[in-house]
């Protein structure tokens, strides 16, 4: 399989990928896509998610589930939906999350703190524990969450982003460990700010604040995520599990 996903490394496999109708998520898709792989994307937006089913379907076999990962019984429903269509799940690659508004601590509300980590954290629980036991069962799964380097550095104004991207690496690395004598390997990536919508309209004083840290001093390219994502997915990652993998920009100092 070559770094792009281009080559037939995925077929046979078959992929969930969530917030897969936008952005990383898509970029993602669609490398796996590329790769051979039969694809099952989840994510809010109907309209969205039937865009990239058209685009996506020239590629490969597309099966959409209209989901909120926050909620376990939308997530359960999409996972058997997901499981009744192909029979199984072999990747997982959790992409779904929100920003949530910048405010102060004291400032920012309770309700949409718990939001926030209900979407980034939870979700990523709630979609885990859908498909985990098939892929037990089989001997064999890939699951790469999408973290971010927030998770590492921490961000100001943005504390429920960043509490949640660290909870997410603390869960990679306790359900990698608890997996990984089963064939399922878990690993999670910590890119720093791309241009997706997550962040909404970039003036020019927010893209500099957002790189003032980056030492490449750019966006990361969700096509540049998304190579290192399918290679987390693919069986030339083979003796990694319960790991961190930054692409920052030179941003993360561990």
């Amino acid at each position: 399989m070559t770094g792009t996903g281009t080559a037939r490394g995925f077929a046979g496999r078959v992929a969930v990928v969530t917030g897969g109708s936008r952005g990383i998520g898509l970029a993602v898709a669609r490398q796996l896509a590329e790769g051979g792989a039969r694809l099952s994307l989840w994510a809010r937006d109907a309209a969205a998610l039937e865009r990239a089913r058209q685009e996506l379907a020239t590629l490969t076999e597309v099966h959409v589930a209209a989901v909120d990962v926050g909620e376990e019984g939308s997530v359960r429903q999409a996972a058997q939906a997901t499981l009744d269509h192909y029979g199984k799940a072999d990747i997982l690659v959790n992409n779904a999350g929100i920003l949530g508004p910048r405010a102060p601590v004291g400032d920012y509300p309770a309700e949409t703190f718990e939001q926030v980590m209900r979407i980034n954290l939870i979700g990523t629980f709630h979609c885990c524990s859908a498909l985990v036991p098939q892929m037990k069962a089989a001997g064999y799964g890939r699951i790469v969450n999408v973290a971010s380097v927030a998770g590492k550095d921490g961000n100001p104004f943005v504390s429920a982003y960043a509490c949640s991207k660290a909870a997410q690496i603390a869960f990679t690395k306790s359900l990698g460990k608890e997996l990984a004598q089963s064939g399922v390997l878990v690993n999670a990536v910590t890119p720093s700010a791309s241009p997706t919508e997550i962040f909404g309209t970039l003036d020019d004083a927010r893209k500099k604040a957002l790189l003032a840290n980056v030492p490449m001093g750019r966006f990361v390219e969700p096509e540049e995520v998304a190579r290192m994502i399918v290679w987390l997915c693919s069986e030339n990652c083979s003796f990694s599990t319960a790991a961190t993998f930054d692409i920052s920009g030179g941003r993360a100092t561990f």
